[in-house]
């Protein structure tokens, strides 16, 4: 593609009301972006699904122009890519059981879309144990190599990308506002910190603002670019529900982390199980159902054989030997894996419910438990 027809491509992509399947049925029926602007505008209403892009043929194409010179401009900023659904290196994902978007903001490591990848979602408004589900999922498949996708929505989504970058799969954030636009703003140093060691992703516009209708379409992305949605936490009404809704239509694998009856936010996960997704409880369940995500990952250097031996010997002896299990916390197993009320908590080991908040404080302090609305408490570890 020769850089009048980019240029070309780039201002069909940012006219006002041209979608993706209005810009595939352009190029398809003029052979090009340079022919497509360069048509009729009575020719043009034919093809477009929303009648007010034909303005952009009626001679009011500024809007168009001006978004194209600012993504042009944006590109040539360190890191950043305009990447066309013409480029030699778009991600096949995208074209599989969906309509590709024609233009991608790209921000930090474009390999990262070439790499196994598994989708981990869920709620904005997760239980700490979930958040911590999600993290430490996260970070196990990363560590495997497979890069980690979400949408840095608050929650889950934050733990799922928190967890990633620890390890060496990395993570792709993909966002429903111009890629110049964080949100939400609490996010700002993850954002920074995805952009510099992950990938930042957007189809939008810049300056694109959070409207409420470019979320599904980002879900859209996230399904499509993941081999694997995973779950963690989610009501029935979640957005979430339609990322894994999305990802099953287009043959990707779905699945789910139970969770407490008790939480509302797990119905929607107990949903997804009930009309087939996989339950998942460890990094195992993931790998059985979705055994390509090791394909590309690089084969771990075997230890030499006297290595090997010295090290079997050692581990069958360790086998051999009965292991010490630490107690757990009685607070703890009372706790147990629900929110609880220190009341309750103090009835049920029958000690004074001063003793119950000092002890849980403690916990608190060490990460172990946290505090949730209304007073209860509910175990993170």
């Amino acid at each position: 593609m020769n850089d009048s027809e980019r240029l070309a491509w780039i201002q069909l992509a940012l006219t006002p009301y041209v979608g993706a399947e209005s810009f595939l049925a352009l190029i398809r029926h003029y052979g090009s972006a340079r022919a497509a602007l360069a048509a009729p505008a009575e020719s043009v209403q034919k093809l477009v699904r929303h009648k007010q892009a034909v303005a952009a043929w009626d001679g009011d194409n500024a809007p168009a122009t001006a978004a194209a010179e600012a993504a042009l401009a944006w590109e040539t900023q360190e890191h950043c890519r305009l990447m066309l659904l013409g480029d030699s290196d778009f991600p096949m994902m995208l074209t599989e059981g969906m309509t590709p978007p024609p233009l991608l903001f790209l921000r930090g490591r474009t390999e990262l879309l070439h790499r196994p990848t598994v989708a981990v979602v869920g709620s904005r408004h997760a239980t700490p144990q979930a958040a911590r589900v999600a993290r430490d999922f996260s970070h196990a498949l990363s560590e495997k190599g497979v890069t980690v996708i979400s949408g840095m929505a608050c929650g889950i989504d934050t733990a799922a990308h928190q967890g990633a970058l620890q390890a060496r799969g990395g993570t792709i954030a993909v966002w429903g506002t111009g890629i110049d636009r964080i949100y939400p703003q609490t996010n700002k140093a993850l954002a920074y910190q995805i952009a510099e060691q992950g990938l930042v992703i957007s189809e939008f516009p810049l300056g694109t603002r959070p409207l409420a209708g470019n979320f599904p379409r980002r879900n859209r992305l996230i399904a499509a670019l993941a081999q694997a949605v995973l779950v963690v936490e989610a009501a029935t009404e979640s957005g979430s529900l339609i990322t894994a809704k999305l990802a099953a239509e287009m043959g990707r694998e779905v699945m789910a982390v139970p969770g407490s009856i008790d939480n509302p936010h797990s119905k929607g996960c107990h949903k997804l199980i009930k009309e087939g997704a996989k339950l998942v409880e460890c990094l195992n369940d993931i790998m059985q159902e979705c055994p390509q995500l090791l394909q590309h990952t690089p084969p771990e250097h075997p230890a030499p054989q006297a290595v090997r031996n010295t090290a079997q010997h050692e581990e069958n002896a360790v086998a051999a030997a009965p292991a010490e299990q630490p107690a757990e916390h009685p607070l703890l197993t009372a706790l147990g894996y629900s929110p609880a009320h220190p009341d309750s908590l103090a009835q049920a080991l029958n000690l004074p419910t001063a003793e119950i908040y000092a002890q849980l404080l403690e916990l608190e302090l060490e990460n172990r438990v946290a505090a949730l609305p209304g007073g209860r408490y509910q175990r993170v570890k």
